[in-house]
């Protein structure tokens, strides 16, 4: 199964999990009314309530006679996300007349962000690092809320200097943590760490920063990145050629003739699953040739270490897969253009059907015209016609993690607005059994 998660790392290799991560059940969060949505909330609480133990990934259907919803089981805020957003929000309701900074943004989601900078959070970085407010500027008696990616040891130090404590308004997912903590356990075992991730995303910067502090540590964006490793790992590339084709992701002092013998895979948790499942995989099988070692020999030389993608990413990507085995006409996927985990969850759809990419339902601009981004060009574009003909019209409905429902909400009554003898929402949510 594409989405399936890694071999389970060996009982020696496993760390203690954060405290989050050992309670029986997921605590609710407070987020702000202006998140939620009766409808996107109801479906998710009946399909909770009705498989509470995510076995069934089958869409919801939504049968409005000309136009159908198929709604992904498993999309939206995650625990990362809301523990993000709750503390953010009671930091800016008790400390009125506080300067409230965030080291970057909270999630990407542009609505949160553009609502925690009216207001008055201000955002010391670009999601790239590059500076927004220089680091003199800030105060002890100022406030800095560390976004859901975490952050490096670096900016950690900077703000212990000025007199500011990172982790007081800490907002860390809990699940990089977890990742954090994986790469230290390996660490000690004299491995290196591989991540495979985006090496410019805020989250992969963290974690290459933690891991490095416990081990030799080099990022891996893709499958073609870990081959190129794997021509070191062999000697069929000289090794000084590693230090121009890896430059800016490998640890300092990095040594390819000595910290490529024993390696474990660690990811970025919003990647694909099935690239990072690939990837160690094939790593692995690299070192079983390389240093001719079988069978349980092979922990000797490759640390089998379990996936580190968070639940949320799995789960949405297993709901993708269960979306696309419906038959539909067209997919809208809802969220922030540089999310990560979004565009994983897009890049899934375009390969069966026509797929677009919108932050909210404003990007809908008629029946006819809507504004999407295209991941290869890396741009917003305008698609002419994109709603078939066809009736009834099927659109598969998801989105990323970062997303609120009501956006997702927002984009369903956008669209059905296009269709006056559409069925009445009531009358579908009855029929589902969601109200009666």
């Amino acid at each position: 199964m594409a989405g399936a998660l890694l071999t389970e790392m060996n009982t020696e290799l496993a760390e203690p999990q954060p405290k989050a991560l050992r309670m029986k059940k997921m605590k609710s969060f407070q987020i702000p009314d202006l998140y939620k949505s009766r409808i996107i909330g109801g479906i998710k609480e009946f399909r909770r309530q009705q498989d509470k133990l995510k076995r069934d990934f089958t869409p919801t259907r939504l049968d409005f006679g000309p136009v159908q919803f198929l709604v992904a089981r498993h999309f939206g805020f995650c625990y990362g996300v809301e523990n993000a957003i709750e503390i953010a929000y009671k930091t800016i309701a008790e400390n009125p007349g506080k300067n409230i900074y965030l080291l970057s943004e909270m999630i990407h989601n542009p609505d949160v962000n553009r609502d925690l900078h009216d207001r008055g959070v201000r955002f010391i970085m670009e999601t790239s690092g590059e500076q927004i407010i220089p680091w003199d500027r800030l105060t002890p008696d100022d406030i800095v809320i560390v976004p859901a990616f975490g952050t490096t040891v670096e900016i950690q130090q900077k703000l212990a200097v000025l007199g500011i404590n990172a982790y007081q308004y800490d907002t860390t997912c809990p699940f990089v943590e977890k990742v954090w903590n994986r790469a230290t356990a390996i660490g000690k075992k004299d491995y290196t760490v591989v991540v495979h991730g985006k090496p410019t995303h805020e989250e992969t910067r963290a974690t290459f920063s933690h891991s490095k502090q416990a081990a030799p540590t080099v990022v891996v964006r893709d499958m073609a990145e870990a081959r190129q490793l794997a021509r070191y790992i062999t000697g069929e590339a000289p090794a000084e050629g590693f230090y121009r084709e890896f430059r800016g992701q490998y640890s300092e002092g990095f040594d390819v003739t000595k910290h490529l013998q024993r390696i474990g895979v660690v990811n970025q948790t919003t990647m694909l699953a099935s690239d990072t499942q690939a990837i160690a995989d094939y790593l692995k099988q690299v070192m079983v040739e390389t240093f001719g070692i079988e069978g349980r020999d092979v922990t000797a030389h490759f640390a089998d270490t379990r996936d580190t993608l968070c639940y949320a990413t799995n789960d949405n990507q297993s709901a993708t897969y269960g979306l696309l085995d419906a038959d539909a006409d067209l997919a809208i996927v809802a969220g922030g253009y540089n999310s990560s985990n979004t565009s994983h969850l897009v890049e899934l759809c375009e390969e069966k059907l026509p797929t677009y990419f919108i932050e909210s339902e404003h990007k809908i601009l008629s029946p006819h015209l809507i504004q999407h981004f295209d991941l290869h060009r890396k741009e917003e574009i305008t698609t002419v016609g994109f709603l078939p003909d066809a009736r009834p019209l099927r659109i598969l409905l998801t989105c990323g993690a970062s997303c609120p429902d009501a956006v997702v909400e927002a984009i369903l009554l956008r669209i059905l607005s296009f269709f006056p003898d559409a069925r009445p929402v009531e009358e579908v949510l009855e029929e589902v059994g969601m109200m009666g």
